[in-house]
Parts: C-alpha cells; structure tokens; sequence
C-alpha cells in the first residue's frame, strides 16, 4: 500500500515537472518564433463560431516597432505601470487588489443582509495581475479562478521572464490582447476603431 502511494506521488510529481518542461520549451521557442494564437484565443474562437449571432474575427500580427509608442505607453499605464521594474509580479498591487476586493465583499454582504432577500448587484473584483501575468494566463492556461491554476500562472509567469526580453513580452501582448469581442492584437484594433494602423496611432 505505502510502495502504490509512494509510487503515485512520483508519476504525479513527474507529471507536473513534464508539464512546466513543456511550458518552458514552449516559451523559449517564443524568443523567435511568434506564437499563432493563445488558449483564451482559441476559446473564444469556439465560442463565436458556435454562437447564434458570430461576431467578426481581427487578429493581425505586427512587429514591435510597428505599434506606435503612443499606444505602449498607455497600456503600460493603464494595466501595469512597473512593467519595467517587476520581475513578473507586482506584490504591492496584488496586496492592494486584495484589500480593496476584500471591503468590496463585506460592502456586498451588508446590502445583501439589508435587501432581505432581493437581488443584490455582486461586487466588482479586481485583479493585481502584471501584464506578464496576464501573458501568462491568455497563452496556456484557463479563466478558472483556483489555487492550482493561479499557482501554473505564478511558474509561467517567471518562466516567460526568465526566456525571453520585457520588449519581447509586451509584443506579443499588444499583439494577443482583447481589444473587444473578436478582436485581438493592436492591428486589429487600430483598424476596427480609427480605420489606421497601429503604427500610426497618436494622442
């Protein structure tokens, strides 16, 4: 019985082991090879191909220095303004996101106890995810909010840190990004909403 569970335990730990190998294969083949599409890509990709009403599918890739400085500067301001500094995750801001989706429950909680019952609007959650975080979740992994997959994203997230360059990260973010329902990557996005490129975007 102890050699089956001893035994077990092994082909699980080789198992998870196998996988963060493949992860890193995976990322370290990114460093020169532009990934065609994400997990969360393909996945709505299923689900507006199966939806009564399909939405119109934009993705185009274009290089990094083809995305205006415009635009990089004010993602980098509106989802992760220690892009530059962190080393994949920001402590503070998750800290903070904590807190403030912490109150924002308790908040819930009293209007619900003082509704008596009606229906009551459920709290917005906020996330501290980094934009290498964010990478990390939409190229392998699911929305699912469990310990065991935001403990994948924490091994992803230092694994693309550690192969490949935060220039390298942030291109193949803005290129891989939800601009809106079916559309992905700033190209698609500098199209569909100002008829340009993503090179000629401005203030």
């Amino acid at each position: 019985m102890r050699q089956s569970i001893v035994r077990g335990l092994l082909l699980l730990a080789l198992a998870v082991l196998g996988l963060q190998l493949y992860f890193a294969l995976r990322i370290a083949a990114m460093a020169l090879i532009d990934p065609q599409s994400t997990a969360f890509e393909r996945s709505e990709l299923w689900r507006i191909s199966t939806a009564p009403e399909r939405s119109h599918w934009q993705q185009d890739w274009v290089d990094y220095p083809q995305i205006s400085r415009t635009l990089k500067s004010a993602v980098l301001a509106s989802e992760d303004d220690g892009f530059a500094t962190h080393g994949g995750v920001d402590w503070d801001a998750i800290n903070a996101a904590w807190h403030k989706n912490a109150k924002a429950e308790a908040r819930a909680e009293a209007r619900s106890a003082a509704a008596k019952g009606r229906p009551v609007k459920p709290p917005k959650i906020v996330g501290g995810s980094t934009i290498t975080q964010q990478l990390a979740k939409n190229l392998f992994l699911s929305g699912e909010r469990t310990i065991v997959r935001k403990a994948q994203e924490l091994v992803i997230t230092m694994l693309l840190e550690a192969c490949l360059s935060k220039e390298r990260i942030l291109e193949i973010y803005l290129n891989h990004v939800e601009w809106g329902d079916g559309v992905f990557g700033a190209q698609a996005a500098a199209r569909r909403y100002f008829r340009k490129d993503a090179s000629q975007l401005t203030p």
